[in-house]
């Protein structure tokens, strides 16, 4: 019962954590059109029927009954049509498609209006109003993960032994010992599980990944200095070759490809270790170019959702997941009954995780996303500046309304897209282990 508890708790503060994260991303919006001086008659987190509402001066404030996203309508988000209309226009993909871009903002313009139009300010103007919303997860992302990594830690392989294999064997086989394989180095060193190897070679040894590579250089007979039970010990043995996974640059074992290097015969114990801000900062960097990769990657994930979600074949652990299959992901981590503060840190880094996809995606240049404003007051830019250097006729603000067709596309995708996951979260989730 505790723990059916405990995973309805987790999913309750993974939802809180969307919602902060959404109101966040419409906050930078908000702000920053308000610093301009652009009339916004409403500020919602949600979509749907609305649940709590208040108007404070001339925006009203409210959340909505489906926590999926949010939005604020702006006056003047796209210049006038040919037939002289003004819009209000909002800045949710959804809400901003099925509206009346003309007519609906036409009928919300008041006296006074006319200089407060997003559409009549700078472009560099309205493209800090768009660039806003996912700077502001970018912000909560890198405020999370700096956090999680310099006062929780990050899960670290550590310089003591967990345990001795027996045996030299060939990575690439994958079996047990047979009795004509040779004794592993470490077995012949003597060398026990929670022994921590505090000199190799007479040198001091700070981490595993210098350990690793310095036992991978080594041939012949070495010395090992261990730290049992409180006494230090200096161990003899040779150093032999075996065939074993190679390391990338960061030195992480790279699946499937192996080298000839000096092998000792024992796993390194893991545990939580707190990184330092340049530690934190290199490991954001490669969590950043993890996302990139992933985005460009999303469709070469749909069969692979496709045969998931109905065919019944395994869920792979790098499938995209939507917001439901998120919040399972978190409910389960608070059932499992971890240290506090190591699910604090999961939580912490599922969050910042999911604001560092909302970053990444809103800042693709397509319509209906922050992106696709951003491409379009860039592109206005560009225009009004050549038409300077050129000395020709102002073109005008760039009517981004003319690419809504486009924006239809691309909304239609997603929607599939996003159906898809829904489905795959719900019938064939991924697990954690």
């Amino acid at each position: 019962m505790t723990s059916i508890l405990l995973t309805v708790l987790g999913i309750v503060i993974f939802f809180v954590g969307l919602l902060i994260s959404i109101a966040l991303h419409e906050l930078g919006h908000l702000s920053f059109a308000k610093l301009f001086g652009v009339r916004v008659p409403q500020y919602m987190v949600g979509f749907g029927p609305t649940i709590w509402s208040k108007k404070k001066g001339e925006t009203e404030y409210g959340i909505k009954a489906i926590p999926l996203g949010g939005y604020i309508r702006m006056i003047g988000m796209f210049p006038p049509g040919a037939d002289g209309r003004i819009e209000a226009r909002s800045t949710s993909p959804w809400r901003g498609m099925i509206e009346d871009a003309r007519s609906a903002a036409y009928e919300e313009l008041q006296p006074g209006d006319e200089t407060r139009l997003l559409y009549t300010r700078k472009p560099w103007k309205r493209f800090v109003v768009m660039f806003a919303g996912p700077f502001m997860n970018l912000n909560v992302a890198f405020v999370l993960f700096l956090g999680v990594f310099m006062i929780i830690g990050q899960n670290k392989s550590t310089t003591t032994v967990d345990n001795v294999v027996p045996c030299v064997v060939s990575q690439s086989e994958n079996r047990e010992c047979k009795p004509s394989d040779p004794a592993s180095p470490a077995q012949a060193a003597g060398l026990q599980k929670g022994d921590r190897i505090v000199a190799f070679q007479g040198q001091p040894v700070a981490d595993w990944a210098a350990l690793s590579d310095r036992i991978r250089e080594s041939r012949g007979q070495v010395s090992i200095t261990v730290d049992r039970g409180g006494q230090q010990k200096v161990l003899t043995t040779k150093v032999l070759t075996n065939k074993v996974l190679a390391k990338d640059a960061d030195g992480n074992p790279i699946k499937d490809q192996y080298v000839e290097a000096g092998y000792l015969g024992f796993g390194p114990s893991a545990a939580i270790t707190p990184l330092t801000f340049g530690e934190s900062i290199d490991q954001m960097g490669t969590m950043f170019q993890s996302g990139l990769d992933s985005l460009v990657a999303l469709p070469s994930k749909v069969p692979d959702l496709w045969n998931a979600a109905f065919n019944g074949e395994e869920r792979k652990a790098d499938s995209p997941m939507g917001v439901v299959g998120a919040a399972r992901v978190g409910g389960e981590i608070m059932g499992l009954g971890l240290p506090t503060d190591t699910t604090i840190g999961f939580m912490l880094t599922l969050v910042a995780g999911f604001n560092l996809s909302l970053f990444l995606f809103n800042m693709l240049p397509l319509l209906p996303l922050d992106g696709g404003h951003m491409a379009g007051a860039l592109w206005e830019s560009l225009r009004r500046n050549l038409a300077k250097v050129f000395k020709r006729p102002d073109p005008g603000p760039f009517d981004v309304a003319k690419l809504m067709p486009v924006a239809y596309v691309v909304a239609g995708l997603f929607i599939c897209f996003t159906a898809l996951v829904l489905i795959a979260d719900v019938v064939n989730p991924v697990r954690i282990s």
